[in-house]
């Protein structure tokens, strides 16, 4: 069965047949919509084409069509077209190709301009004519819209019930949920202790960091759950004492939108998950859950948390440079564990690496004495703490790309 619209110099190419489905579970679930994808070969046999002139493009499985950055195979398709290889594009329809209007319209001009077809079950097409780029442009156009209504059929139903609160979210350590639906404490009195423990030794200390350090020095564990849900103990860290404090469930309150999709800094690259600042979240339902502290509490210890926190900490950048005789402040690294090392002046001039016992109440990893004769030019560390010698890394200014050595005195 062959077309009117396919010339020999169509049939000098070759024929791609595009395989794609959205999401790992459909390639699994639905074989009958892969083995149809797979089955138009035979089409391209019917047109004309020999059996060595087609290939079939199938590495995008799993990928959703949403956009074209992380579709090698897509670009694949697009390059070959650009380069005249191809006569043929086959597809079961055009969502598979693209859900995007700015990936689909750049490939039929580059197809018009090459002269390449496009075909799906319905037909084919040649987006050199204009009664082929209308039907092309109206079926692409067709196809992300049809992607937006998926989206918010998907989504009304799930924004309905966290509205009432009534959306199953993993629960912190601290709530189980029975299989009635219902919330109540953990039934662990060590569990619900501990908890109380931590709150009322913020309320105490005022800082996440001492809490941590109190926590180490009495060898007391903090209840965590993993990625899969189950109850784990694991040492206090300062990370896990702030999100502890930072989590609104703690306080009775159902919150829904704690994250939003930020853009990325990268041109083509997916958006990622970051935390709204503050408690700007999209819904809050109060009172839903059994409550370790109270509301007003939870607030307080949200301002105290947000007085805390340095601004560099948030940026961890080099830092605005400070007085004090140290000559490498801010761009030094320790060669043993990689963090950024701070300067001490109290006792003679140190660089210290002491991100690890802020963090985890471990001892400092090292911490050599600063050169700081500006007149001679000294690289800026003379010696060590201990007797193994200072290990330390120098970045440079110019940034992360900038070539790092590494100083080892002796």
């Amino acid at each position: 069965m062959g077309s009117e619209l396919v010339k020999p110099d169509h049939l000098d190419r070759k024929a791609v047949v595009y395989v794609r489905q959205s999401t790992p579970h459909q390639v699994i679930t639905n074989q009958e919509s892969l083995k149809l994808q797979y089955g138009l070969s035979q089409r391209a046999r019917e047109l004309g084409w020999r059996e060595a002139d087609i290939d079939v493009i199938d590495s995008d499985l799993g990928q959703s069509g949403a956009g074209a950055a992380h579709r090698k195979g897509f670009k694949d398709l697009v390059a070959r077209v650009t380069l005249g290889e191809i006569g043929l594009v086959l597809s079961m329809d055009v969502t598979r190709l693209a859900r995007n209007c700015s990936d689909w319209y750049p490939l039929l001009d580059v197809c018009g301009h090459r002269r390449c077809l496009i075909a799906d079950r319905d037909g084919i097409y040649d987006p050199g004519t204009p009664n082929g780029r209308l039907l092309l442009g109206l079926k692409g156009t067709i196809s992300e819209l049809e992607l937006h209504t998926i989206k918010s059929r998907m989504t009304t139903g799930l924004m309905a019930k966290a509205e009432r609160g009534d959306l199953a979210l993993q629960l912190p350590a601290g709530l189980v949920r029975d299989p009635s639906g219902v919330v109540t404490k953990d039934p662990n009195l060590e569990v619900q202790g501990r908890l109380s423990l931590l709150f009322e030794a913020f309320l105490k200390v005022r800082t996440a960091a001492q809490v941590m350090r109190t926590f180490v020095v009495r060898g007391l564990a903090l209840p965590r759950r993993d990625r899969h849900g189950d109850l784990r103990w694991q040492p206090a860290t300062v990370s896990a004492v702030t999100a502890i404090l930072k989590n609104p469930a703690y306080a009775g309150a159902f919150v829904y939108g704690r994250t939003w999709q930020k853009p990325s800094q990268i041109p083509g690259e997916r958006p990622y998950k970051a935390p709204r600042r503050g408690m700007d979240w999209r819904i809050v339902v109060r009172d839903k859950y059994p409550a370790y502290i109270d509301w007003e509490i939870f607030e307080k210890i949200q301002a105290m948390l947000c007085d805390n926190r340095a601004e560099y900490q948030h940026i961890k950048s080099r830092g605005i440079p400070r007085d004090g005789a140290a000559l490498l402040h801010g761009i030094t690294y320790c060669g043993e564990c990689g963090h950024k090392m701070a300067v001490r002046y109290k006792g003679g001039s140190q660089y210290v690496c002491n991100h690890l016992k802020i963090q985890r109440g471990a001892p400092e990893c090292q911490k050599p004495a600063c050169c700081t004769d500006r007149r001679t030019g000294c690289s800026g560390i003379l010696g060590s703490g201990g007797a193994g010698g200072s290990r330390c890394v120098i970045q440079s200014a110019q940034g992360p790309s900038a070539v790092r050595k590494s100083l080892v005195p002796r």
